[in-house]
């Protein structure tokens, strides 16, 4: 074959084989059908369902204006009998509207103004960005079973071009959609003039009911909670008391969050834009409820598992107490993170209005990830500190410690800082990153009994022995339950310089929580048996002016 012919042959196979690809892309942007709505008139010339968006426009827009019989050609008709399409047909428009004014958030960014409805300008994450879309879904809507789905579809009669219409599925839930969302019996009764839209799309009546609904609400509440506290001062019992009080605010949250919610649903049905802030501020308020009452809760028990005072709780016997306050503090944490994310989740899920107010690339779930990680990334690492605290059990609550000289007992261990009780009776607040990264002593881990060495600066010519003797005496003295046995203490001549020697009284305690303060008292009454010998003439203290000293 000759190489002009040859080439003309392959332009015509391409051209031929570009053209049937076209068609055939062409086809499967719609879903083609034998008829569509043969039981209604003709639709009117000016009816444009060409593009999604000119669709819900003239279905919210005949609706509006009375025109229910031209809006029937806005739905897929074909599961209804031809010969009531006509009669059903308006009816379905109308409560369809009503359906989507209060439980649905058109996004009008995704019903392009094309027939194709192709998005040129979608970003590339978008799973159908620079494709010709057959099928939008306008939203989902919660029903009693199962969410059910409003969906635009793209469909072409077989004697006729391709339009936009709401599917049949959409068609087949309307009833049922009505019947939970639409006008209540309240609203049915307000008159007419009550139920037209004015500002931001809203009803009349919206306007009143959206105060009046939370006055309502706040009063329940304020009236919920002066209640339990009256009870609460009256009854007798100490743990009914705690139980009150460690329940009121959660019991408040919970009462409003139910009150918004069966208003909203059955005395109040709102427009799509309140319901959109209305229906995650609920399941905020029943998130809210249950953290707080779980955070109550736990320190209520802990309260009256753990008695703070007087030091009891870093006394060795406690020691199986000491660890169980210390899980239920652990668990506590678990609890809330728990519940943070749950509820965070639902929240998030139910926060429809971020479409509608333009940040749907802010709630997309790495954008939010990224900016949360970001601003709480301080508040993770000490969460996650404490609970490295909680599994190794290196601090428990209660244990007796020495933190940057600070003699102190464990008093909580928090999500972000731990509370430290000083021997002053100041408490210490310590954010978790830094009591990790820091070294301290735990005076309690493990053995309750320590050696505290009390050291004393003698003259070089000082005899030690009767000082020796002295200590033991003291020793002998104490209470037999805070010191060890006899021969647990010693005394060592442990250093020395030109000043003199420098000796170290050893002193075995039995109890971590009272050490501190019997090494106190035995070094005092060391110091009253040396300025005694002084006083008979023996050496003892070095002679240093302070210059020399420095």
């Amino acid at each position: 074959m000759p190489k002009p012919l040859l080439f003309r042959f392959l332009a015509a196979a391409l051209i031929w084989l570009g053209t049937g690809l076209a068609a055939l892309a062409q086809e499967t942007q719609v879903f083609e059908v034998e008829t569509l709505n043969e039981g209604l008139a003709p639709p009117p010339e000016t009816l444009d369902r060409d593009t999604p968006q000119s669709s819900m426009e003239a279905l919210l827009d005949l609706v509006a204006a009375g025109k229910r019989e031209q809006a029937a050609h806005l739905l897929d008709l074909r599961d209804i009998p031809p010969e009531q399409q006509a009669t059903q047909g308006g009816r379905l428009a109308a409560d369809l509207v009503a359906v989507l004014q209060r439980k649905a958030v058109i996004d009008w960014d995704d019903l392009l103004e094309r027939p194709d409805a192709l998005d040129a300008n979608a970003s590339s994450d978008n799973p159908v960005a620079g494709q010709a879309q057959r099928s939008i879904l306008i939203d989902l809507v919660e029903t009693d079973k199962r969410p059910v789905a409003i969906r635009l579809n793209r469909l072409k009669p077989a004697s006729g071009d391709p339009v936009w219409v709401f599917s049949r599925q959409t068609v087949a839930n309307i009833p049922r959609l009505h019947q939970l969302y639409g006008p209540t019996w309240f609203e049915e009764e307000l008159p007419p003039a009550w139920r037209t839209e004015t500002l931001w799309g809203l009803r009349r009546w919206e306007w009143v009911a959206l105060p009046a609904m939370l006055l309502l609400v706040g009063a329940a509440g304020w009236t919920a909670g002066k209640a339990q506290a009256a009870l609460a001062r009256r009854v007798e019992s100490r743990l009914l008391t705690d139980v009150l009080r460690a329940t009121r605010m959660p019991i408040i949250l919970a009462i409003c969050a139910a009150l918004l919610l069966i208003f909203s649903n059955s005395l109040f049905i709102f427009s799509g834009r309140i319901n959109s802030v209305l229906t995650p501020l609920i399941a905020l308020g029943f998130t809210a409820a249950a953290l707080i009452f779980v955070m109550n809760g736990v320190d209520a028990v802990l309260d009256r598992v753990v008695p703070f005072e007087d030091d009891k709780l870093s006394d060795p016997r406690m020691e199986n107490r000491r660890n169980l306050a210390t899980r239920i503090a652990a668990w506590r944490r678990v609890l809330i993170v728990a519940i943070v994310l749950v509820g965070g989740a639902i929240v998030l899920s139910e926060a429809q209005f971020f479409g509608g107010l333009g940040l749907s690339a802010l709630a997309s779930a790495g954008a939010l990830t990224l900016l949360l990680g970001f601003a709480a990334r301080h508040i993770l690492g000490n969460i996650m500190s404490s609970l490295q605290i909680a599994m190794n059990r290196s601090a428990k609550i209660g244990d007796k410690l020495e933190f940057r000289g600070h003699i102190c007992t464990v008093e909580r261990i928090n999500f972000t800082y731990v509370q430290l009780l000083d021997w002053t009776g100041i408490r210490l607040v310590v954010p978790v990153s830094e009591f990790v990264a820091e070294h301290f002593e735990n005076w309690t881990m493990n053995d309750p009994s320590m050696i505290r060495t009390i050291k004393l600066k003698l003259a070089h010519d000082t005899e030690v022995q009767p000082l020796r003797d002295a200590f033991f005496e003291i020793v002998d003295e104490q209470d037999p339950e805070e010191v060890q046995e006899r021969d647990q203490h010693f005394v060592m001549v442990a250093d020395q310089d030109v000043f003199g020697q420098e000796v170290w009284f050893c002193l075995a305690c039995a109890k971590a929580d009272t050490a501190w303060t019997l090494s106190c008292e035995v070094r005092e009454a060391l110091l009253d048996r040396a300025r005694a010998l002084a006083r008979d003439g023996q050496p003892m203290f070095p002679q240093a002016n302070p210059a020399e000293a420095a």
